[in-house]
Parts: C-alpha cells; structure tokens; sequence
C-alpha cells in the first residue's frame, strides 16, 4: 500500500485533537526514482526534487517556528528487513499540531508541496507527542 498523502480523516483527527503541546512528526521516505509532475521537464531524481522541496519549505517552517530535528538518509537495517524500505528519515518539530495544520493549509506551501509531490513514491508521516516536555 502506497501512502503519499493524507486522507481526510486522518487530516481532521489530527486537528481534533485536545494536545496543544508541542508534536514530533516523523517522515520516512522512499524517493521515486525520476521526478515527475511540477519537476518533470527538468529530468532529475525523485531525490534531487525533494532536495528541492526541502530548500523552499525552510520559510514556512520558520514562519510557523518548526524545525528539522533530524534528517538523513538511511544506509542499512540493524533491526527489520534486509531490503531497505526507506531511502530517507526526517524529523521535524512543531509548536502544536495547530502551528503544522496551519503550515500545511498556507496557499505558498502548497506551491511548493508539490516539489515533494513529485519526488515521492511512498511515505509516512507518524505525529508524535515527545516523552520529556
């Protein structure tokens, strides 16, 4: 099962919720391996386009004071299957799940969302409330 975008529901669950801490959303990526829609004439990676993505994302992340935690691109499993699933992890931090809803709603955002759009083939995106606040 290919998961690229959220559903609705998923959306609005994430919305309803009474947690107005801060929240961890982690990324798990696997890149297409030639990027196609808004980056398609340009005849690049799916990775080369979520590079991209991420340069044009920093000011809305900023704007709604997010940051990357964590990023990198996965090299072996230790623990799980031998063939790797992701090509790449990412972990970014939100004021509130509020402060992401509103990044993600932000019309300049959804320009550049679709720089990921066509860079990725599958995804995850997992929100998670931090152990120690």
């Amino acid at each position: 099962m290919t998961s690229v975008e959220p559903t609705a529901a998923q959306f609005e669950r994430l919305a309803a919720s009474d947690d107005d801490g801060p929240v961890m959303m982690i990324n798990l990526l696997r890149f297409k391996e030639r990027a196609d829609g808004i980056d398609a004439d340009d005849d690049i990676t799916g990775a080369e386009a979520y590079a991209r993505y991420g340069a044009a994302l920093q000011p809305y992340l900023e704007g709604v004071r997010g940051r990357v935690l964590l990023g990198g691109v996965t090299t072996e499993s230790v623990i799980g299957p031998e063939e790797a699933e992701w090509d790449a992890v990412f972990v970014a931090e939100y004021p509130s799940r509020k402060a992401f809803l509103e990044m993600t709603s932000d019309p300049g955002y959804l320009e550049v969302h679709r720089h990921r759009a066509a860079a990725v083939a599958d995804s995850r995106l997992i929100a998670c409330r931090p152990l120690f606040r």
